[in-house]
């Protein structure tokens, strides 16, 4: 008898990483809600509650589970569904004290020290000016947004207005539906003040970044993998996440502890997670910079690659009710690294890589996976879900024995990938 899972935003990609886990044979995926209809455009939690309903309802069998790999609206949506089905979830209060960047640091601070200076900017205010305490350079941002939207860098009082006018025109597209979620649960004074479309500004922190992921199982907190994110030069988009992390020990079980501690205080539960940190190698002390109450899925061929299995597999087993027990190291690879082949420039894509040019690279380099994410015909400023100083063109997924041959896998696979663009 095979088990049907619901995922909320199956793509074809994670399709085919769900086909891969172990016992794979003994379950059915469907999709449950397109991540177009999630991520792009106006975002009508409601509708999409709706919709997902009415899908679920027509099933013609028992459900397994309902399971999401995504941010918001999904991680929020899973929750929902879970308790109008009875399945086993993570309590949507704590999803919304990770999503919400204002209620996280607040919960944060009641147990770790390892915090940036922050509070919220009063976007209604004709002079917004920063919160009082929190110094250049910093950091302004959505309470809730995703994949670094609307994310801003201000250095001095010029750049910190500069980015709130961008974040006051922007914010209402995932703040307002970002609301309707905070009224399912009984807020805080404080969070209710501010509400869902607010901006957070916070002190910019220093050192190398880098992650952890875990799950919480009947009140257990496990974390079992640590990656290092690595920035462009001078800049803050990502190069690479790598995994397993290069750092020492000691920030690895540094950030393994505030994990434990936060997680633990949010009332986290019966559900995956990834934490991105701030790193000071010589010091071995983490600070922490935003909680994702998910696993990332971004990262789910890392896994695979090094440990032999996906980190979607802890997901399913979840969203099942089961306890994902211990992983095995058992990969073909000693590293891998999700790379961000980027430009820093708008222009009209003219050419991208055809599916033979890349299918010859696959062929000739091992351990690599090419997925293109410019389109030919289309300006790179209109790509969803950029960050904001640099245009994706495309993703490429390297695993090696080292570091160092990793890098010279990438170099290659880069040399040989023939985008064209026109800068008018």
């Amino acid at each position: 008898m095979s088990t049907d899972i619901f995922v909320v935003g199956l793509d074809e990609e994670n399709q085919r990483v769900l086909d891969r886990l172990p016992w794979a044979a003994s379950y059915r995926f469907h999709g449950l809600l397109t991540p177009e209809e999630l991520q792009h455009g106006d975002i009508d939690v409601e509708a999409l509650l709706k919709t997902a309903q009415h899908q679920l309802d027509a099933f013609d069998g028992e459900i397994g589970a309902i399971v999401t790999y995504w941010d918001f609206p999904a991680a929020s949506l899973v929750p929902i569904l879970c308790e109008r089905y009875g399945l086993p979830c993570v309590p949507l209060e704590a999803i919304l004290k990770c999503e919400h960047k204002y209620w996280s640091r607040l919960e944060q601070r009641e147990v770790i020290d390892e915090l940036p200076n922050f509070g919220i900017v009063d976007l209604d205010d004709e002079h917004p000016a920063p919160p009082a305490g929190v110094g250049f350079p910093m950091w302004l941002k959505p309470v809730k947004s995703f994949s670094s939207e609307l994310a801003f860098k201000a250095e001095n009082e010029a750049e910190f207005a500069d980015a709130v006018a961008e974040i006051r025109d922007g914010v209402g597209r995932v703040g307002e539906p970002f609301g309707y979620v905070l009224d399912q649960v009984r807020l805080p004074p404080e969070i209710a003040e501010v509400g869902g479309a607010a901006c957070l500004a916070e002190e910019a922190l220093h050192g190398v970044q880098a992650a952890v992921e875990g799950y919480v199982y009947q009140g257990e907190v496990v974390v079992y993998g640590a990656l290092d994110s690595i920035n462009y030069p001078d800049s803050s988009s990502f190069l690479r996440h790598q995994y397993p992390s290069q750092l020492g020990e000691e920030p690895v079980q540094r950030m393994r502890d505030v994990a434990e501690r936060v997680m633990r205080r949010i009332g986290y539960d019966n559900g995956t997670f990834s934490i991105e940190f701030f790193c000071d190698p010589e010091s071995g002390q983490v600070c922490l910079l935003e909680i994702n109450p998910r696993h990332s899925q971004s990262h789910a061929e890392l896994f695979e690659f090094v440990d032999g299995v996906a980190n979607h597999e802890i997901m399913v087993r979840l969203g099942l009710g089961q306890d994902p027990g211990r992983r095995a190291s058992k990969g073909k690879y000693q590293i891998a690294g999700k790379w961000y082949l980027r430009r820093f420039e708008d222009a009209l894509v003219t050419r991208v890589p055809t599916r033979d040019e890349i299918a010859a690279i696959t062929d000739r380099v091992d351990g690599v996976q090419i997925e293109i994410v410019a389109e030919a015909g289309k300006r790179l400023s209109e790509l969803p879900e950029q960050d904001s100083y640099s245009f994706e063109l495309a993703q490429l997924f390297v695993a090696a024995h080292t570091e160092h041959e990793m890098t010279q896998k990438y170099v290659e696979c880069v040399a040989a990938l023939r985008f064209e663009f026109d800068g008018r």
